[in-house]
């Protein structure tokens, strides 16, 4: 087992220069949407992940973060071992994996979903084995989610990170994840407009479980799609009525659990 470095780390003034002291930082990641900075650090053969936040509002998603982590756990979704501060605000350390983010939430936004050689346009070009074993991990980790009373927020393709040579999908940033039900507050919840349920735009509306099953639906949609404009479908028929059932417009006519969801699809399949 790695031994974990971070744990007598409670607060450290300066990151940057404490994660150079630590070890090798060999990737830097700071064109998020989300304003926070993250670095792939490697220490004594060991590599690890760590995101930082330093203005309010991304300093609170890290802090939602470390609360989603502590009430689920799964081996689809990336774990979180530490958090420590530093005189501009909040760190979180996750272990390294291997993969690539299906789709790159950055400022700069080279390409897109549909790029060849994109990692999005690799992936749906797999054997469709492939992708439903997928499909099945991100389903199987939000039946974890759902056990522990969470609800999906912001969850997209940049959620996903697939390793093409081990065939593992896993989940990482769910950091906007929340306890539900709960009533919305503001006009919108953040998240990809192609992923988000009619009622994540609504203010004073219910974000509940059914919220959730609209966003794994569209997931399930996307994923095993050819393309964007959902016109090569590579799923059954079957499937497919499981989806239009997910992502109805009402949530009182979707499937009621992510449990419910998840049945239906391996029985279709």
């Amino acid at each position: 087992m790695t031994t974990q470095p971070f744990l007598a780390v409670t607060h450290f003034a300066a990151l940057e220069s404490f994660l150079s002291g630590m070890g090798t930082v060999f990737r830097k990641f700071d064109e998020q949407d989300s304003g926070c900075i993250s670095y792939g650090l490697e220490i004594a053969g060991s590599r690890w992940f760590v995101k930082a936040a330093s203005k309010a509002t991304g300093v609170c998603s890290l802090r939602r973060a470390i609360s989603v982590h502590q009430a689920v756990s799964h081996p689809a979704i990336v774990p979180l071992v530490h958090s420590f501060t530093t005189d501009e605000g909040l760190a979180l350390v996750y272990p390294w994996v291997r993969g690539e983010v299906l789709y790159h939430p950055t400022r700069s936004r080279h390409g897109g979903r549909a790029t060849p050689g994109s990692p999005m346009a690799r992936f749906r070009a797999l054997p469709i084995v492939r992708i439903q074993a997928a499909l099945g991990s991100v389903l199987s980790a939000h039946l974890a989610v759902e056990q522990a009373g969470l609800v999906a927020v912001d969850f997209y393709d940049g959620c996903m990170l697939y390793d093409f040579s081990e065939h593992r999908m896993v989940l990482c940033d769910l950091d906007e994840y929340r306890h539900g039900p709960f009533t919305l507050e503001a006009d919108r919840l953040p998240g990809s407009t192609r992923y988000m349920a009619p009622e994540e735009f609504s203010r004073g509306s219910l974000i509940d479980i059914r919220t959730t099953v609209f966003n794994l639906g569209r997931a399930l949609r996307l994923l095993l799609d050819a393309g964007d404009d959902e016109t090569r479908w590579r799923g059954t028929p079957a499937q497919l009525a499981v989806i239009e059932r997910a992502t109805a417009p009402e949530p009182e006519r979707r499937w009621p659990s992510v449990r419910s969801l998840t049945d239906a699809w391996h029985a279709a399949a």
